[in-house]
């Protein structure tokens, strides 16, 4: 039985019409489809690509910044990067997205208070 999942990477509902959308398609070794939207996405030339080993990413990229355990079956791995994250299933690279910029926060408005009568 093979398992269709749809990864969107960075879509939304009405994508501006000067985006261009790449998609591509890949079938896993457990025999998982996988088909990726990326529309207006980041580009990471110096990311882990498809196939790489965890042992070879260690060894390129270093010590990842986070490692979440593996979740589902079959099990996808989540290493975060400064820069990207990368999905293993099993111990082979699935992917490599380009992590958004974390928003500066602002503080909260202060409420405003009755004036005195």
């Amino acid at each position: 039985m093979t398992y269709v999942r749809t990864v969107l990477l960075a879509a939304a509902l009405f994508a501006a019409p000067a985006f261009a959308a790449d998609t591509t398609t890949q079938e896993t070794e457990s025999g998982t489809v996988l088909k990726t939207v990326s529309i207006g996405a980041d580009t990471c030339s110096d990311c882990p690509t498809r196939g790489m080993t965890m042992k070879q990413v260690e060894a390129k990229y270093g010590t990842p910044s986070e490692k979440a355990p593996a979740v589902g079956k079959p099990p996808i791995t989540r290493w975060k990067y400064g820069k990207f994250t990368v999905y293993f299933e099993y111990q082979y690279v699935l992917d490599s997205v380009v992590n958004r910029k974390e928003p500066a926060t602002t503080p909260a408005p202060a409420e405003p208070t009755a004036p005195a009568q």
